[in-house]
């Protein structure tokens, strides 16, 4: 059975919030989510966060209180794209940048990584790096199945969970998470 290694979790819509941007400060966590991390990271599952926030380029926020925010969740890295929608960089989902970087820095196997995310940039990013993929209805969730259909239409999605608590469930029942230390 495989083992996963890391879970790349997305931010707004999937971990806490809508399915608008909440900057640090006004963003509230769903009820399970901080003991779902808290398990993953218990046995020893590297949790990343893996979110775009083009509000940093216009100056609405900084890198910085994304990472403490995010670190202060439990994360063991922070992986956020900064960049506008016109910018062209690498980074930006549905681009693969993020998880390449946590993959080479993390010597992660992208088959024994997991993208939670509620929207179809999630879905076709972790499709093109090579992880497993699970969308949850929370946030933009549903909008990506029927809205975005279109976009997700070379995508096999693993999995699709009413939300992170069914999408972290759905990996203990069909997956080896517990990892060994060392």
């Amino acid at each position: 059975m495989r083992q996963i290694q890391a879970v790349f979790l997305d931010r707004d819509g999937t971990i806490g919030g809508d399915d608008t941007v909440h900057y640090p400060g006004q963003f509230e966590l769903y009820p399970y989510s901080a003991s779902l991390i808290q398990k993953l990271k218990q046995d020893n599952v590297k949790i990343f966060s893996f979110t775009n926030q083009p509000g940093i380029s216009r100056g609405l926020a900084k890198v910085e209180d994304f990472e403490e925010e995010l670190k202060t969740l439990g994360f063991d890295d922070v992986y956020l794209c900064p960049h506008s929608h016109h910018d062209g960089c690498s980074c930006r989902k549905p681009n693969t940048g993020m998880l390449l970087a946590a993959q080479q820095k993390h010597d992660l196997i992208p088959e024994n990584c997991v993208v939670i995310g509620d929207r179809w940039s999630d879905l076709v990013a972790a499709e093109q790096a090579g992880c497993l993929k699970i969308l949850v209805r929370t946030g933009a969730g549903e909008a990506a199945l029927n809205e975005h259909a279109d976009r997700l239409k070379d995508v096999r999605i693993d999995y699709v969970a009413k939300n992170l608590e069914d999408a972290v469930g759905w990996l203990y029942r069909n997956f080896t998470i517990r990892n060994k230390v060392g």
